[in-house]
C-alpha cells in the first residue's frame, strides 16, 4: 500500500478512535505527569459535535484515568488496551485476570521496582505496566523478568511491549478487538473506521481498521502497518483541526 503524509482531512462520515500518550498529548516521565490543556479538550469537544458523537478514546490508560484528566465519563472509550469498552449507552464491558494469578505476577513486579528505582509498576486495575522510561538501561532486564514472572503464572496472560513500558494484561483483549466492538454499536455503525496511535501496543488496531476498510495513522517513526503517517503530537492535532469534509462518493 501506498504510504502517504499526511492522510486525507476529516470527513463527516468518520469513526474516529484516538489513542491519547503519545498521539495527541506528549510522553512525559511518568503517567500522572501528563497535562491536559484546554485547547486539547476544545478540539475533542468539537470533533465529537461534527461527528454526531463518532469519536472514541483507544488507550492503554484505565476508562477512569481517562475521565480524570479528560472530564469524558459519558463518552464511549477502551482502557487498558480494551480490557475495558465502555460504549454510548454507557454499558461496560470488563475482562478481568484471575486473582491468584494476577497476585503472584504483581507481587514479582513490585519486588523487581522495589530492586531498581528508575523502574516505575503502574497497576491499573485489569493491568500492570512496569515502565522503564527514567532508566532504558534496563530494558532488556525488564522485559526478560515480566515475560518469565508471567511463564511461572501460567496461562491466561499476555505481555506487551510499548515506548519504554512493557505490560501485562489477560489475554484475549486487543485495542483492535476493541475497535471491532464499538464499530458494531451506535454512532460509530456505518462509518468509516479511523484509528491514530504511535505504538507498537496500537498496531493490533491499525490491521483491524485495515480490514475494515479504513484509515489508519501512525504517530512518529518506526515500522508499521498504518496506512498513513504523521510526525509528532503537533501534526496529529493541527490535521484533526482542519474542518471536516463532505465523504467522498
Amino acid at each position: 500500500m501506498r504510504r502517504r503524509t499526511p492522510p486525507p482531512p476529516p470527513a463527516l462520515d468518520w469513526a474516529l478512535f484516538l489513542d491519547l500518550d503519545g498521539t495527541l498529548v506528549e510522553l512525559a516521565e511518568a503517567p500522572r505527569a501528563v497535562r491536559i490543556e484546554a485547547d486539547l479538550l476544545a478540539l475533542l469537544d468539537s470533533l465529537r459535535q461534527v461527528l454526531h458523537g463518532a469519536v472514541a478514546l483507544v488507550s492503554g490508560r484505565s476508562l477512569a484515568d481517562l475521565d480524570r484528566m479528560l472530564g469524558v465519563g459519558q463518552w464511549p472509550a477502551a482502557g487498558q488496551h480494551g480490557l475495558e469498552i465502555r460504549h454510548a449507552a454507557g454499558r461496560v464491558t470488563a475482562q478481568p485476570a484471575p486473582e491468584a494469578t494476577w497476585a503472584a505476577v504483581r507481587q514479582s513486579l513490585d519486588a523487581l521496582a522495589r530492586r531498581h528505582p528508575g523502574l516505575l509498576l503502574e497497576e491499573k486495575g485489569l493491568s500492570l505496566a512496569l515502565h522503564y522510561r527514567q532508566a532504558p538501561g534496563l530494558a532488556a532486564h525488564v522485559r526478560r523478568a515480566v515475560r518469565e514472572a508471567v511463564e511461572r503464572s501460567g496461562d491466561g496472560l499476555r505481555v506487551i511491549r510499548g515506548r519504554r513500558v512493557v505490560e501485562v494484561m489477560p489475554a484475549g483483549a486487543s485495542k483492535g478487538a476493541a475497535v471491532d466492538s464499538l464499530m458494531a454499536t451506535s454512532p460509530f455503525l456505518g462509518r468509516l473506521p479511523v484509528f491514530v496511535g504511535d505504538d507498537v501496543t496500537d498496531e493490533e488496531a491499525f490491521a483491524t481498521v485495515g480490514d475494515l476498510q479504513g484509515i489508519s495513522v501512525k504517530v512518529g517513526p518506526g515500522p508499521t502497518a498504518a496506512s498513513y503517517r504523521l510526525p509528532d503530537v503537533t501534526a496529529v492535532r493541527r490535521w484533526l483541526a482542519q474542518p471536516a469534509r463532505n465523504p467522498s462518493p
